[in-house]
């Protein structure tokens, strides 16, 4: 947008241009331009850039001028980097302005945002001398400013999703029982003392089966021969095993009374328990054994290779092989645990019944933030060094708009385990605070928790970097990912996003009413504000000097909206 800047070069004439050389009529606005023409906030910075010509003739050979930008709000001011000019004459460094050809120059500048800049106008001063006399050379406004749509992440960070530490609390943990029979060498038979070791099975499946909160799914004979002697011999043997051992559990099932699924199977020779044995032991030339485990497949040769080993063998005969003469029993089960019901209600009368996990788990069935808050600060007293409580406190009062408590709480939590999801947390608090550069450190810690790329993209928006933020936001639909979009020019996709906010808030309608003012859309600027300023007031206030609806402070129905 050209500015018209004629006022501090007229005043600039007087000291800078001979009587007899006049050339007020030549200058006109066509020579300055300041973009962009309304200043706007762009990561927490307000930059500006100037451009200017001198005309011919214009710039006296021994004239200095000094031009400050400033820029100045009602109570406050910002002053620029300062850029000096000088005449032909003028011994020094700076840019030299040829009075017979003029010259053109650029001042960029730019400002530390602060609220108050909102509503604001960047001026041009000026301390101009001719030699050794100064010349009185007025203040000129040069543009308006700021748009500081970009400050409302600061808004959109207060519904940011934070990162929860979850409980493991199942309500179906999947149990089992086991027992072995054992035999003797080339007998199937169960042996007396062996009956003693189902019985005491029995009785464990008996004490599951009449329990309250077990389920028994199936009970697994599963029957073995050691890998040695021939393969027909060994295949009976242990079917015989699986059979006999079938035989004694369901007589004792049937004796108690005990309806259960009980399946069967045989292993003719048990390699896999053999090398998992000779594994585990000090058996002199272990690893030789092991090494012709893996050399050969077929059965008959391992074991002849394994007998050839003469130093070993007995001792193998003795200490291994008669641990896979045997049947082994597993009754699988379900512990069921409390229902929600239940939870719910000894987290709120007797929490010394909970156990942690359930605690948290409990935290998770109320929308109530005062009772999350007591359920968690229960689970601290029971486990006061559990991060996740600690973080999950943190994440509450972050919610609630407290940064100071959410910190305290999220550093214990840190102290505790540097967890990922506490470090999103804490990155998200130093955000909210304006300190990027933490938030930024405790963000690369975060990687795994699902909500980092949106804290990303916060991030990204504070940094200035909108590109950045649209792709970090992905599809994502909340007001945070929509601002990245207006920010970045993509306003279709804005209004899209906006439209598809789960739970849409005033700030959903005021990003909504941006978009309509910057696509000049009149009837979607007033009817979203009017839906904003129902919510919440205090935007009516906001869009009253908000230079995104410049256009509309002479519009009646804006107006009356924001009155």
């Amino acid at each position: 947008m050209t500015r018209k800047l004629y006022l501090p070069l007229l005043m600039a004439v007087v000291a800078v241009l001979t009587s007899c050389n006049n050339k007020l009529d030549e200058l006109s606005s066509d020579y300055f331009t300041v973009t962009p023409p309304v200043l706007e906030a762009i990561g927490g910075k307000v930059p500006a850039t100037i451009d200017g010509k001198f005309p011919e003739k214009y710039f006296k050979k021994k004239a200095v001028v000094e031009v400050t930008p400033v820029l100045k709000w009602e109570g406050g001011e910002a002053r620029g980097e300062s850029v000096v000019f000088q005449g032909e004459k003028v011994e020094g460094n700076d840019q030299t302005i040829n009075y017979k050809a003029g010259g053109t120059y650029t001042m960029k500048t730019s400002f530390d945002y602060v609220p108050e800049m909102a509503k604001s106008e960047l001026y041009l001063e000026f301390n101009a001398k001719v030699g050794s006399k100064v010349v009185e050379v007025p203040a000129v406004k040069v543009a308006d400013g700021v748009i500081s749509t970009s400050e409302m992440v600061e808004k959109t960070l207060a519904n940011a999703n934070t990162a929860a530490s979850n409980d493991a609390f199942q309500r179906i943990i999947k149990e089992k029982h086991e027992a072995q029979l054992m035999f003797l060498i080339q007998q199937a038979n169960v042996r007396s003392s062996e009956l003693k070791a189902a019985k005491a099975f029995n009785e464990e499946v008996k004490n599951i089966n009449d329990a309250a909160n077990k389920k028994i799914e199936n009970i697994e004979i599963s029957a073995y021969a050691s890998p040695d002697g021939a393969m027909d011999l060994n295949t009976k043997l242990s079917e015989k095993r699986q059979d006999n051992t079938a035989k004694v559990v369901n007589k004792n099932l049937k004796k108690d009374k005990i309806e259960a699924n009980v399946t069967t199977k045989y292993t003719a020779e048990d390699w896999d328990g053999f090398q998992e044995l000779v594994s585990k032991s000090n058996i002199q030339d272990k690893e030789l054994i092991l090494r012709v485990l893996s050399m050969y497949s077929d059965p008959e040769q391992r074991e002849q290779e394994i007998k050839n080993i003469s130093s070993v063998y007995k001792t193998l005969a003795d200490e291994i092989l008669p641990q896979l003469r045997r049947s082994r029993l597993t009754v699988n089960y379900d512990v069921i645990g409390k229902s929600d019901e239940e939870i719910a209600n000894l987290a709120d009368t007797d929490a010394s019944q909970l156990n942690i996990e359930e605690l948290l788990y409990a935290a998770t069935l109320t929308n109530d933030a005062a009772k999350k808050e007591a359920i968690y600060k229960k689970a601290v007293d029971k486990a006061p060094n559990d991060y996740r409580a600690y973080n999950n406190l943190g994440r509450l009062a972050y919610e609630a708009g407290d940064l100071d408590k959410a910190e305290g709480y999220i550093k214990k939590s840190l102290s505790l385990k540097d967890s990922p999801e506490a470090n999103l947390n804490m990155g998200l608090v130093a955000l909210s605070k304006g300190d990027e550069a933490t938030a930024e450190t405790y963000l690369a810690k975060a990687s795994g928790t699902k909500e980092l790329n949106e804290a990303l993209g916060n991030l990204y928006i504070a940094q200035g970097q909108y590109d950045k933020a649209v792709n970090a936001f992905a599809d994502s639909k909340t007001n945070s990912a929509a601002l990245a979009q207006i920010l970045a020019k993509d306003y279709n996709k804005a209004k899209n996003t906006l439209a598809s906010v789960e739970k849409p808030d005033a700030y959903t309608d005021y990003l909504m009413a941006v978009v309509g003012a910057r696509t000049n859309n009149a009837s979607m600027v007033t009817d979203n504000l009017k839906k904003a300023v129902a919510k919440d007031s205090s935007l009516a206030k906001k869009a009253a000097s908000d230079l995104e609806f410049a256009k509309y402070f002479t519009n009646a129905e804006f107006m009356s909206i924001v009155k």
